[in-house]
């Protein structure tokens, strides 16, 4: 089709090669679509990150809902203008004592928290290594960063060491999941730490899956290894996960907090938290705090879905991952899944390596007796048909 832009005839839209782009992704079975759930779910939910099963809580709800009429809608500002207010110090402080760090600092989303983190701490003329699987938030981080960035073999700390071993940076920081999302399997946290601590660099653990799960009464994996509080560790974490609400947080010596404020963009130049956010995850720390049975009732229900599911290791997490293969495959399955009342993820490429396109099903500590049933009816008939 010809069309005239300042009277110059055009042949094609510049957009045009997206037509080729999607028509190459479908082909592929990586096309994706937006559903909105409804407000009430009918399905039994074994999708989503709401691993204490607190985003529904009435306590968590109402710590939003006063916060929003203390503070108002938005934040109105970058926490350096407007945006800071006492409910976001007290957060921090409180979050910071839960998990056992000197401090914390909040952004309005994990994502920006491992932006802020990884890219205030590394910069040209540093050395970062992530982990192959490291969440994509933390791939652009290393992008962005502006360091050489060494991207190791999932969990493996031998080569993190040589990577270490042979730099001739000055600085150097090690990132990895403490959980990882995909796969729900636990980075070796001790062997990195002491690795790090032998060659002088800095640890950045993202606990996005450990906070809530892992750890006494869900303080994290750091901290069930004795590490949470070390001068040479630094955390991220987000509210969205096992806290039920939204945001992100960096939890490390002042020294780094101080470093943050001055220097880190997500947080100088993004509009701060919304208070509702902030007064919902207050909430559910208490809620986690007075309730700490529910870290071990996501670790018990998710080894009962690896069970039903066949799957042959135990997990370690909430996350129990189903491999099936090919996308297409993964994806009727979950269609399937859908269709007889239950929702689960479904992970293709990119999220995963082509080949390990899979279901990945969340434990919550809210599931009860008759949720588990209907697990197993649904999931050992689809994944009997998916494995033919």
């Amino acid at each position: 089709m010809t069309e005239l832009f300042s009277g110059t005839p055009v042949d094609t839209s510049p957009l045009a090669w997206l037509d080729a782009a999607a028509r190459q992704r479908r082909r592929a079975g990586l096309r994706r679509a937006l559903r909105p759930r409804p407000a009430v779910g009918t399905e039994l939910d074994l999708a989503s990150n709401d691993y204490l099963g607190l985003s529904q809580h009435p306590e968590v709800i109402e710590g939003g809902v006063q916060a929003l009429r203390t503070w108002g809608a938005g934040s109105t500002g970058s926490r350096l203008v407007t945006g800071d207010t006492e409910l976001h110090q007290q957060f921090e402080a409180a979050l910071a004592e839960f998990v056992g760090a000197a401090t914390g600092l909040l952004f309005s989303s994990g994502y920006t928290a491992n932006l802020g983190a990884v890219v205030g701490l590394s910069g040209p003329g540093a050395l970062l290594v992530s982990d192959a699987c490291s969440h994509a938030s933390v791939v652009d981080a290393c992008r962005l960063s502006r360091a050489r960035v060494v991207v190791t073999p999932h969990r493996d700390v031998d080569a993190v060491e040589a990577a270490l071993a042979s730099r001739s940076e000055e600085r150097a920081v090690v990132v990895t999941d403490s959980v990882f999302s995909a796969d729900g399997a636990l980075a070796p946290l001790r062997q990195l730490s002491d690795v790090c601590r032998r060659h002088r660099a800095v640890l950045i653990v993202d606990e996005a899956h450990g906070l809530g799960v892992r750890g006494a009464g869900g303080r994290g994996l750091l901290q069930e290894l004795g590490l949470v509080g070390a001068p040479d560790v630094v955390i991220t974490a987000t509210l969205s996960k096992a806290l039920g609400s939204q945001g992100g947080v960096v939890l490390g010596p002042p020294a780094v907090r101080e470093h943050f404020i001055d220097t880190a963009r997500p947080l100088i130049f993004d509009t701060g938290l919304a208070p509702a956010a902030v007064g919902a995850a207050m909430a559910a720390l208490r809620v986690l705090e007075s309730e700490p049975w529910r870290p071990a009732a996501v670790l018990r229900h998710a080894r009962t879905l690896a069970e039903i599911c066949n799957v042959p290791q135990t997990p370690q997490s909430a996350v129990v991952p189903v491999i099936l293969g090919e996308p297409e495959t993964a994806l009727r399955a979950a269609t399937a899944c859908l269709d007889a009342g239950i929702r689960v993820g479904c992970f293709r490429p990119p999220s995963v390596p082509a080949g390990t396109s899979r279901l990945r099903l969340t434990a919550r500590a809210s599931l009860n007796d008759g949720d588990l049933d209907l697990a197993r009816h649904v999931l050992t008939r689809v994944l009997a048909a998916a494995r033919r």
